[in-house]
Parts: structure tokens; sequence; C-alpha cells
């Protein structure tokens, strides 16, 4: 970190202590914990599917690496592939609208898609899901 010449000792350890502070608030920003997810996957839920989606917890995986997310609508949990952590909010955000819609439709069927739509930036992020993807494996992957 480069300061300016001259400041005293106090003055620079408070610009590093504030300078570490934004840089934890920003690594916290694009690395949510489930908790954090449970949160953001309620106001995803009251925002665009009037609440109805429910989720009983939605955290972060290690084992999905062929799939982006994944749900059981019977027990109302989701799963968040670890690979997501550090992309846009708004990508992490389309793939937990993405599985919230399977605890209301379980298929990928018109109603389904209807539902999904309705995340203003769900086209955006399927496209830039799938750039990722291509570029590390060669093919698209699921949600």
């Amino acid at each position: 970190m480069l300061l300016p010449a001259g400041l005293s000792t106090t003055d620079e350890e408070q610009w590093v202590r504030r300078m570490l502070d934004r840089l934890a608030a920003k690594e916290q920003r694009r690395r949510p914990s489930d908790d954090d997810l449970l949160e953001r996957a309620a106001e995803l839920s009251a925002r665009y599917l009037d609440g109805k989606a429910e989720p009983a917890s939605v955290r972060w995986v290690e084992n999905q690496l062929h799939r982006w997310g994944s749900c059981t609508p019977d027990q109302g949990t989701i799963r968040l592939s670890a690979r997501l952590r550090g992309m846009p909010a708004w990508v992490v955000d389309y793939v937990i609208m993405h599985e919230l819609v399977h605890l209301l439709v379980p298929s990928h069927g018109p109603r389904f898609w209807a539902l999904v739509e309705r995340y203003p930036r769900a086209e955006r992020a399927r496209g830039f899901l799938e750039g990722f993807s291509m570029a590390a494996n060669g093919s698209p992957e699921e949600c």
C-alpha cells in the first residue's frame, strides 16, 4: 500500500486500518456466508416470487463440479457450487433465483422459466455462466 509521505505513525495506522476494513467488507460481499445466502434467498423470493419460495437452508458445497446449484424441494434445501464464490453478486443471485423457483416448480417447463425470468438479469447471468463454463471446460454447465 502506498501512503503519502509525511504521515504521522498514528495517521498511517488509521489509514491502513480503514483500507483493511474496506477490503474485508468487499471480500464479505464477494464471498457471502451460508447465512448471508439464506438471507439473500429470502430477499429474492420476496422481491420476485411474492415470498412463496421459502428455503430451509442455502449453503455452499464443494462437491458440485458439473452444476452451479441444486435443490431438494421436499426438504427445501438449496446448494450452491463453491465455484460461484467470487463471481459477481448478480450471477450468484441468478443461481439462487433458479433454485428458488425449483422449490415451486420442480421441472424446467414454461412455468418454471417464466418465474426465473422475473429476475431482471437472468439472461445476462446465464450468458455469463455459459461463457465461463465454455472457457473453463469447453462445454456449458447446468444449474
